[in-house]
């Protein structure tokens, strides 16, 4: 009787799930302390995915400039957790309810703020901890 090994990619789509699991309940208990108004602004999602962005930033230079992370750590943190904890499509859903709410000049506001915004904050992200790091080597 032959076995077959183990799929090696069992253990990331594993650890990307559990992943987005914490990255999930973490983004709806940021729902929850800080809810949106109905037809109102968007803000928690803003938020979400800005400090989303910027985590990214940091986690990917720490992880490919820093520290050799075991194989598991990018997909579990940067795929999984923080795939989960960001959340682009309910971004996509606010876009689109603010605009059938009346509301086009917010969701046309809303939708170049998050891309500006986000991209400021992993750009950001990068740059501050490259700093941080070279500073702490000096």
């Amino acid at each position: 009787m032959s076995s077959k090994p183990p799929n090696p990619q069992t253990a990331v789509v594993a650890v990307v799930a559990l992943g987005g699991a914490v990255g999930a309940s973490a983004r709806y208990g940021a729902s929850l302390l800080w809810p949106t108004a109905a037809g109102g602004f968007p803000w928690t999602t803003l938020v979400v995915n800005v400090v989303g962005c910027a985590v990214i930033g940091v986690f990917m230079v720490i992880i490919s400039e820093v520290w050799t992370a075991h194989r598991l750590v990018r997909p579990f943190f940067g795929t999984g957790v923080l795939g989960g904890f960001t959340t682009f499509s309910t971004y996509a859903v606010d876009i689109e309810r603010l605009v059938d709410g009346g509301r086009t000049p917010g969701g046309l506001a809303y939708l170049g703020l998050t891309l500006l915004a986000a991209l400021a904050a992993v750009w950001s992200a990068v740059w501050l901890t490259r700093r941080v790091l070279a500073w702490r080597q000096s």
